[in-house]
């Protein structure tokens, strides 16, 4: 069996995770720590949308599959006359 195979803590193991987060922050700081936390994790998803993006952006330029781009009309034969 592999030591590093382990599944998603379960709701003990989460108690214990916090009780030992609150002794070595203390209460006072734990709110704000959080709250950092939520930061953090927002702007790591807001930058990996915005490079996924920009990735796929990047893909249809190269491809030739930009839609959003301006096209500029061009003069057919009809027009000329």
């Amino acid at each position: 069996m592999p030591l590093l195979a382990f599944g998603q803590p379960g709701p003990t193991e989460l108690l214990i995770i916090l009780g030992i987060v609150l002794l070595l922050f203390g209460a006072k700081k734990l709110p704000g720590l959080s709250r950092a936390l939520g930061r953090s994790l927002s702007e790591f998803k807001r930058g990996r949308e915005d490079g996924l993006k920009s990735g796929t952006d990047q893909a249809k330029i190269e491809n030739g599959d930009d839609d959003e781009a301006p096209s500029t009309p061009t003069k057919t034969d009809e027009d000329r006359s």
